[in-house]
């Protein structure tokens, strides 16, 4: 095989399956993500919760999330990737029937803490940390951050169809007067579990190109949580600014935005699920802007420099007087906000080795994760108090500005094994 080719991999048919699938598999899971998360917040406070007692729940549920995540990304390299893929698929689907059929905040507590569910339209659970390590193993290293961007613009625009289709759909149901709107919400939570029972069937044509070869993985059982000491110090640096970042991000993840939007300014349904349709459209394109960014002025500065002005948007949102300009505030924030996605991901697979990515990624998703599971909580008790629902935005654009500064200061000088080349 030739050496500038996109693939790593001795059998380039088997390759191009996988990467094919499980761009599928990113597809699939975020419309499901996308569609929950406009109608979460709007579901649960019509089956009888408290906004506190949301934020509660959401702060759980990213909590469990957080320990699921860390058992099987951690293992995946060695128990086998398709198999906590498999297994992540199937505790999304089984939290989505239990949030469908039951009013009970016990259980619903107890679905979301083990089960997987995604009130910000992002990624939770096992998935992303073991999908960018199997689409690492299997690209050339020059070509690793454009096929993430590809991945990035894929997640994104399926998270803006399904948040299109899920206000849409409640937005129809309701029409009939025998529907309740409780009702709307439900059907679309009912659709969140059976697109988990796809997602798991999915996985399941993933190839063995995917796993990391027996002695590799052998390997990586040794390693502390999967990860060497070499790699350790740069892993727990990362993990620990991603956390301030998502802790940031938790107070407008997107079921309090869209929740926002219809305090703020009575917004219905089936227009938030047509402003964040636009919303992770712009998204997902910036994604694609990233590559070129990169490719010119490297990874972290790509990562900083087009995060700093998204996260001043972010603040700005609030102070808009008008539905209409919060609106074209928020597409302009997140035309811009994802370019910082691709590159991150890229720059944490390149920054360890091979045998270490699925530990890697997983440990520093579940860092993020943990940071957003803290923040719903005090966003929730935010919005209890009509003064207050405002707020959530100009403390996540501050923390977040805060973030770039320090990622900045601490990593401007670690550069990946492709610009280390490039520039040699």
């Amino acid at each position: 095989m030739p050496k500038n080719s996109l693939f790593t991999g001795t059998d380039v048919e088997t390759t191009g399956h996988d990467i094919r699938t499980l761009f599928i598999t990113r597809f699939t899971r975020l419309f499901a993500y996308g569609a929950l998360s406009v109608i979460l917040v709007l579901y649960l406070t019509s089956l009888g919760l408290s906004e506190s007692k949301t934020g509660l729940l959401l702060t759980a549920t990213l909590i469990g999330d957080t320990a699921v995540s860390l058992y099987l990304t951690t293992q995946a390299d060695r128990v086998g990737r398709r198999r906590m893929l498999i297994a992540g698929a199937l505790l999304m689907a089984a939290a989505g029937l239990v949030f469908a059929w039951t009013r009970s905040f016990l259980l619903l507590i107890i679905a979301g803490t083990i089960g997987v569910i995604s009130p910000s339209g992002n990624e939770v659970g096992p998935f992303l940390a073991i999908e960018q390590a199997a689409l690492s193993h299997v690209v050339a290293d020059r070509s690793r951050t454009g096929v993430f961007a590809w991945y990035t613009l894929a997640g994104s625009f399926a998270t803006a169809l399904g948040s299109l289709v899920g206000g849409a759909i409640a937005q129809f149901m309701q029409r009939s007067p025998t529907v309740m709107p409780v009702d709307s919400y439900r059907a679309v939570v009912v659709l969140y579990a059976v697109i988990g029972f796809l997602l798991a069937f999915l996985f399941t044509r993933l190839s063995p190109a995917a796993e990391v070869a027996q002695s590799a993985a052998g390997e990586a059982q040794k390693r502390f949580f999967g990860i060497g000491r070499r790699s350790r110090d740069v892993v727990v640096k990362l993990s620990a600014l991603f956390a301030l970042d998502s802790f940031a991000g938790g107070f407008v993840v997107q079921s309090f935005a869209a929740y926002w939007f219809h305090l703020r300014f009575g917004t219905d349904a089936g227009s938030l699920g047509a402003i964040f349709f636009g919303a992770n459209l712009f998204a997902g394109i910036s994604a694609l802007l990233a590559t070129r960014l990169a490719a010119r002025f490297g990874l972290v500065r790509t990562m900083v420099f087009t995060h700093l002005p998204s996260n001043v948007l972010l603040i700005l949102v609030p102070l808009m007087p008008t539905l209409s300009l919060a609106i074209i505030v928020l597409l302009l924030r997140f035309s811009i906000s994802q370019m910082d996605v691709p590159t991150r991901q890229s720059y944490v697979m390149a920054v360890v080795e091979p045998q270490e990515r699925s530990a890697a990624a997983g440990i520093t998703g579940v860092a993020r994760t943990t940071g957003a599971a803290l923040a719903p909580l005090l966003a929730g008790l935010m919005f209890a108090h009509p003064s207050l629902i405002s707020l959530p935005f100009i403390v996540a654009g501050t923390l977040k500005i805060v973030y770039d500064i320090l990622l900045y200061k601490q990593f401007i000088a670690v550069r990946p094994p492709e610009e280390t080349t490039h520039a040699a």
